[in-house]
């Protein structure tokens, strides 16, 4: 998993609230049996005015212009602002991978799902939970400014607006460490790997019926 420590990106808005994980990436999609390549149908019922199948060339097909994920302005945006309860309904971990492909490093919200805000740490994904004012201000700065910008500091669990205002935010300590490190749950696994490799040695020796081949 890449390791996320500071981020100064553009901030595509999705002015929505209560946005589900078959809104984030349609449920026909979960048959691409490959982690990767899910970016193009991000939001997809959203992006496209035609209706989307797995492995499909999405370069050929009609795109809703009004929706902010297909507007210039907001091209190469890594950060993504949006409303309350983000990611909820199903637990689908393709959904942050669909985030992650199409480029988005940190989500900022009021509130997120509890699975989903699990599983966007274990995929390089940084949740920020706000105040629903400071969202406020944020969405109208965007409209303001284009090309709006924020920097995000996970170190120092801070943001930073263009004006040098800090916005601070919680994270919890653990998930902190595992994405600064840039660890997954099988990272973290494979730091103990001499330990593992002791301990099956050991157990070779007091149960080597188990280890037998017929």
């Amino acid at each position: 998993m890449q390791a996320f420590n500071y981020l100064n990106s553009k901030v595509v808005p999705l002015d929505r609230a209560n946005v589900d994980t078959d809104a984030i990436l349609p449920k026909q999609f979960l048959m691409i049996i490959e982690r990767s390549g899910f970016g193009p149908h991000l939001f997809d019922e959203w992006r496209y005015l035609d209706h989307g199948e797995p492995y499909q060339d999405c370069s050929k097909r009609p795109i809703n212009l009004n929706f902010p994920l297909n507007q210039p302005r907001f091209e190469g945006a890594n950060i993504l602002l949006t409303r309350g309860n983000f990611g909820c309904g199903s637990s689908r971990e393709h959904a942050p991978w669909a985030l992650y492909d199409w480029g988005v490093r940190a989500i900022i919200a009021p509130s997120f799902a509890e699975i989903f805000h699990g599983n966007c740490f274990k995929n390089g994904l940084l949740p920020i939970a706000l105040g629903e004012r400071i969202i406020d201000r944020l969405f109208e700065s965007i409209e303001l400014s284009p090309g709006y910008k924020l920097q995000i500091d996970l170190d120092k669990q801070e943001v930073l607006e263009p004006d040098g205002n800090k916005i601070c935010f919680e994270v919890d300590p653990f998930r902190k460490h595992c994405l600064l490190n840039g660890l997954d749950e099988v990272g973290m696994t494979l730091l103990q790997s001499k330990e593992i490799m002791r301990f099956e040695q050991e157990r070779r020796k007091v149960e080597p019926w188990l280890f037998d081949r017929a």
